[in-house]
Parts: structure tokens; sequence; C-alpha cells
């Protein structure tokens, strides 16, 4: 018997006339992820995609790069059988005979109607083989083995196991977004849940090098490491941030110095974007988690750039996005100390209900373009 990988989407499947496109960036990225393996041997076939399984293929990594491509609902490890009841139940047995079981059920699709059998007679000459053939029962509800018998096409698939992912878009289907990334939890989640969107993500980061360690960029390329792993090739652009907040000391009021920080960050944002034809931003705010991100604050903080801002996090709690970091897998990298930019000179009772008029009376006289332009200047790109 031959071994494939079947991939199954769902989203995509509802895009009608957008459909083939959607199909194709997927089995673009299906091929940029499995791109060690070399050339694949894959074939699309009705809201299915089979690759067939070589005996050096690496199964457990196969699984964890197929798990980080965006558009795939799950997929299984399938031996093929022919389109035969007696060949199907003699492959079944040797795929089983070792298995340790006492329940099963056998879940039968059918969907090349040529076959001459329906799914119900199928899943009821199977289920009888196996009983009388192993001695086990079947228990429909609490089964230990749940064997899948798919017939498709030319195909007769026997898997065991349908391996979760997470579903969403390809990336690529949508516009690029530029996101601000700090060091902290949220902001790679916010990236990541725009990733699943089918966006691809350029990123920025804020570095008060040298008040702020200088592992501080490391661990920020780390993070964008793991990001790339849902998306790959990736760009980080590091902008040097320090001279800003020391320029912005001198003119903001001490309560609202976060608040100016984060408005010279979407400023600085928005002509990066600019450049690279990027035309939201994308940040990891979540609403009331800390003082700059009350409404009154998000909206004077907003008004620095004409820029669309999507907050994905908008409406979540910390536990709620702890879950996802992990699950992604930054928030081992992102619970290491790291001092943000942000906490340089931070007042001890920062403003939470901000006033636009004394933000744009304090900047009236501020020449921010001259060292927006400066920081722009000195910033680094670094490709991933």
């Amino acid at each position: 018997m031959e071994q494939y990988i079947v991939i199954h989407y769902g989203e995509i499947a509802l895009k009608l006339g957008n459909r083939k496109f959607f199909e194709a960036k997927l089995i673009e990225n299906i091929r940029k992820a499995l791109k060690d393996l070399g050339e694949i041997w894959l074939k699309h076939q009705h809201g299915r995609i089979i690759i067939l399984i070589e005996e050096n293929y690496d199964l457990e990594l196969i699984r964890q790069k197929l798990q980080k491509v965006f558009g795939i609902e799950y997929f299984v490890f399938a031996h093929n059988s022919e389109q035969d009841i007696e060949q199907i139940k003699k492959d079944l047995y040797s795929l089983i005979k070792k298995k340790k079981f006492k329940t099963f059920r056998i879940t039968v699709r059918r969907s090349q109607k040529a076959f001459p059998i329906n799914s119900q007679r199928v899943a009821q000459e199977l289920g009888e083989f196996v009983m009388k053939k192993m001695k086990k029962k079947v228990d429909l509800e609490n089964f230990d083995l749940n064997i899948f018998v798919d017939i498709v096409e030319n195909f007769a698939f026997l898997y065991f196991e349908k391996i979760e992912c997470s579903g969403g878009l390809p990336v690529g289907v949508s516009e690029s977004l530029l996101c601000l990334l700090s060091g902290g939890i949220d902001s790679p989640v916010a990236a990541n849940l725009m990733q699943k969107r089918g966006a691809r993500i350029v990123y920025v980061h804020f570095d008060a090098y040298p008040a702020t360690p200088k592992e501080n960029s490391e661990k920020v390329k780390e993070l964008v490491r793991v990001l790339n792993e849902y998306q790959n090739n990736s760009k980080l652009y590091l902008v040097p941030f320090l001279e800003i907040q020391k320029e912005i000391l001198k003119i903001a009021p001490e309560d609202y110095r976060v608040i100016f920080y984060r408005r010279a960050m979407l400023r600085i944002s928005e002509k990066i974007a600019s450049k690279e034809d990027i035309l939201a931003l994308v940040t990891g705010e979540s609403l009331g988690q800390v003082a700059s991100q009350t409404v009154e604050n998000i909206k004077a903080i907003s008004e620095a750039t004409s820029m669309p801002i999507l907050r994905p996090l908008i409406g979540f709690n910390k536990e709620e996005i702890i879950e996802v970091a992990r699950k992604i897998g930054t928030f081992e990298l992102s619970a290491q100390p790291f001092t943000d930019c942000c906490s340089l000179y931070v007042p001890k009772h920062p403003v939470t209900r901000a006033d636009l008029n004394i933000i744009l009376d304090k900047e009236k006289n501020w020449d921010f373009e001259k060292i927006i332009n400066k920081a722009i200047k000195n910033t680094q790109l670094i490709k991933i």
C-alpha cells in the first residue's frame, strides 16, 4: 500500500469565484513548508490536496510543518487501498492487526458514486469483518479506535487520526500589513492572528539601545523567526528610538510621555509602511490592559496617523492572549526578561484620559519630522 498525506481545507471552499486563487496560494505555501523534502508528488482533487509519502519522509516533522500552514483545516496520514471491498478488508487487517484496542467504530465517506456499495453498507461489512477476524466490539460512542475509510475518485484511503490545524486563509491572499512588534507577549500574537487572515506581516521594532540591553533586539529577531514559520521570508525594521524619547522628555508632560512615544512610533511606522506599499498597521493593544490602552488614549495616539490601525486583540484578556502565544510558540520567548523602550522614563501615574488639545499644543513647536527622518535613516532592515 502506498501512503499519502491528505489535506483538507474549509473556509477556502466558500470563496466561490476566487476559490482557484486561494487554492493555488495554499498549494504554494504547502510546497514552501515542505521544501526540505525536495520535489514532492502533489495532486489537487475536489477540496483536498494529496501528497505521496516517500520512505525517507520524517512524518513528525511534516506534522509540525503543516500545522503552521494557515488555510488547512486538518490533514491525515492515510494508506491507499484499492476500490474493492475485499481488498480493503485485507489492507485494513494488515494495518490494525498489531494495534491494541477493544472497541472500534467505522467512519466511511464515499464521494466516488461509481463505487457500487454505499457508505452504510461499507461500514457494516468492514465492521462485521473486524468483529469476526479480531474478536473486537463495535461502540459508536466510546471507541478505542476510529477506522476512517474515504472512497474518493480513484483512491480508497484508510486512516485512524485527523490532525487538526488552525484553518483560516493562506498567507498571501490578503494585503501585507506592518506590525509594531515589541518583545512582549501581545504583539506577536496580534501578528499571528493577522497571518491567519491571509496577511503577510512586515515587522517594526523600536529599540532604545544603549539605554536598554543589546539582547533586546536579538530576542525580537528570535520572535520573528518563530513567526516566520507561518509565512516564510520576513522583514524586520529595527528603529533607534532613544534620541526621540529624550526629545519627548523635553516637551511632554510627565504623565503623557507614553502617549507621545506611541504617537512618534505611529509616524515612523507610517513612513515605513509607505515604503513597503502597506496600507494598514497592526498593534497588540487590548482594551484597558494598561494605561495607554483606554479608549481616550487609543484615540489620542491614533490621531498621529491617517493609516488604518488593526487591533486583533482589542477584546482579549491576558489569559486568552497567553493561551494563543503558547499555541503558536512565542510565549516562552516573550516571557523572558525584557526592557521595553516604553518602560524608560515612565511616570508613576500615567494619564488614562489624554486630552488631544494638550498633545497638539506641545507638539506644535516640536520639529518631529527632522528627528523622525533621522531615526528612519538609521533604521536597520533585517531579512529573515
